[in-house]
């Protein structure tokens, strides 16, 4: 099988695969599927096997970082690690303040509370450093500044425990985050599917920050038929733009057709879909016309990017 193409992680200089493994669906129960210590062994060699060069995790994630530990940490040379800061660690697991009114996990931007949870996560993933340290929760700029959190992920990268540091940045945060100038790296939701940031993705790139892509199989929708991306996909006929692929194999092209990512990372336990993503990748973006014309459709049944002015 041909080598998976890469792209160069923005001002970090990093190539990596254009597809990337997210573990978060190593979790395992309660907040996700159960997932055995077998079935996370398989797929992270598979990930590696396949030539998957980025692998993305987070504290929040569970069991995830013991198991890329456990199981592929001694192949630590074949990818670049990435993983996030802000998660509760230590007796804020225990402790924790109250969650958004999204229910999603709180997070804690003190110097505490982010040296803690690294220190737990080079401890668990069985490595000296990691090659991307990314804020989670996309937290606003004062939020950053409040307690020094920001400083203190730049003394981290002084010390060496990072090489570069990054922002999960969505809306409305992150035109402030690529206008700040000092994160080397964003990792924002996008797909076909989900093109709120498609100009802002453009933005962080020509700023010369690197790119990372999560969602960009639009969270299995189109293929699972089911969820919110699969309504959408109905309320959108590209069905003769498929030429034969499968609708996710097309989401998944749509994706790394942008020109500003550099990666889209996608979880799996299944080694199938593996291979399925692989294959799609290695098919290239789509053709020039396709790609316009899916967008034009797109945006005629509202999926549009959100136009924003950055600096």
């Amino acid at each position: 099988m041909p080598d998976l193409p890469k792209r160069t992680l923005g001002r970090t200089g990093l190539d990596v695969t254009v597809l990337g493994y997210g573990a978060m669906e190593l979790r395992g129960a309660p907040r996700g599927r159960d997932v055995s210590d077998e079935q996370a062994d398989r797929i992270l060699n598979a990930a590696l096997d396949a030539g998957i060069n980025f692998v993305d995790t987070s504290i929040d994630y569970g069991v995830a970082e013991e198991r890329i530990g456990n199981y592929i940490s001694h192949r630590r040379d074949e990818y670049y690690l990435a993983t996030k800061a802000g998660c509760l660690s230590g007796p804020l697991v225990d402790n924790p303040p109250p969650a958004g009114a999204n229910g999603r996990f709180p997070h804690v931007f003190t110097p505490e509370n982010i040296v803690r949870g690294l220190e737990q996560s080079l401890s668990r993933m069985k490595t000296d450093y990691v090659d991307l340290l990314q804020f989670h929760s996309s937290p606003s700029i004062a939020q950053l500044n409040e307690h020094g959190a920001l400083d203190c992920v730049l003394d981290l990268q002084r010390q060496g425990k990072v090489r570069f540091i990054g922002m999960s940045g969505t809306l409305p945060n992150l035109k402030e985050q690529i206008d700040l100038g000092v994160f080397d790296e964003f990792q924002i939701p996008y797909s076909a599917m989900e093109r709120e940031h498609e100009a802002l993705i453009s933005a962080a790139s020509e700023a010369g920050a690197g790119v990372v892509i999560r969602g960009g199989a639009a969270k299995g929708g189109p293929g699972k038929e089911e969820g919110s991306a699969w309504d959408k996909w109905q309320a959108v006929d590209l069905t003769d733009l498929l030429d034969g692929g499968s609708r996710q194999e097309f989401i998944l092209r749509f994706t790394i057709t942008h020109p500003g990512m550099a990666t889209t990372i996608v979880g799996t336990i299944n080694p199938d879909h593996l291979r399925d993503n692989v294959e799609a990748v290695l098919k290239g973006p789509l053709p020039n016309d396709i790609y316009t014309e899916a967008k034009r459709r797109l945006e005629a049944g509202g999926l549009q990017p959100i136009a924003i002015e950055v600096r």
